[in-house]
């Protein structure tokens, strides 16, 4: 987590965990869900789970702006001065984020829970697709 986001995993309870995802303002929405999932599924791994349960999750993108200053320019033309301004102008942004609580399962081998995720199947088909940083 950094000044252009990031996403991280916080324990709550011995199976519980907070995923925190983060973006700048050119991060795209699904970018950031597909992150969410993909820390959802390696934190579950490394708990020693198979599978995990989406508890709950929560919107927690921010709005942003700035602002250009306006700028004037003088001419003169003989005795006479012409100036013409121009306005400053104002960009928002969006930083999307999301926060999600999940639970870790142990499934064995053909026990199905419903609304479990496979962590394995995240890992398979979102993991490719996610870029990471050299860091991480």
């Amino acid at each position: 987590m950094g000044f252009t986001g990031g996403v991280k995993a916080e324990r709550i309870t011995t199976d519980t965990y907070r995923i925190v995802a983060r973006g700048n303002g050119y991060t795209d929405k699904t970018t950031i869900q597909d992150y969410v999932l993909l820390k959802a599924a390696e934190t579950t791994i490394a708990a020693g789970g198979t599978h995990f349960g989406l508890i709950s999750s929560a919107d927690a993108s921010r709005v942003g702006a700035y602002t250009t200053p306006g700028t004037a320019q003088t001419s003169f033309y003989g005795r006479t001065a012409f100036t013409t301004y121009t306005p400053g102008s104002t960009t928002t942004f969006i930083k999307p984020g999301e926060d999600a609580y999940i639970r870790v399962l142990k499934l064995a081998q053909g026990q199905q829970v419903q609304g479990a995720i496979n962590a394995a199947e995240i890992i398979q088909f979102i993991g490719p697709r996610v870029q990471r940083d050299e860091k991480s």
